[in-house]
């Protein structure tokens, strides 16, 4: 992890994802859906860096499905 907001993403990630996954229901929509409403777009953009970059590894399988979702990879080119 190259800072404390990253890891800060990674640990807020895991956490909802955690939550959501204890609600009735699909809690990975629901994570899915929290993560889209609430993040600002730079913290989605910057999970995104962090999958393509291969420095989520905190990520628990829960969260990285949940973010693989709602936090796009920055297109390569």
């Amino acid at each position: 992890m190259s800072n404390d907001t990253d890891a800060k993403l990674v640990r807020m990630a895991n956490q909802i994802a955690s939550f959501f996954a204890t609600q009735p229901g699909d809690g990975t929509s629901g994570a899915i859906q929290h993560i889209t409403d609430f993040w600002d777009p730079r913290m989605r953009s910057r999970m995104g860096e962090l999958l393509a970059e291969g420095l989520a590894d905190g990520l628990t399988p829960e969260a990285r499905a949940v973010v693989a979702v709602c936090c796009p990879e920055p297109a390569r080119g």
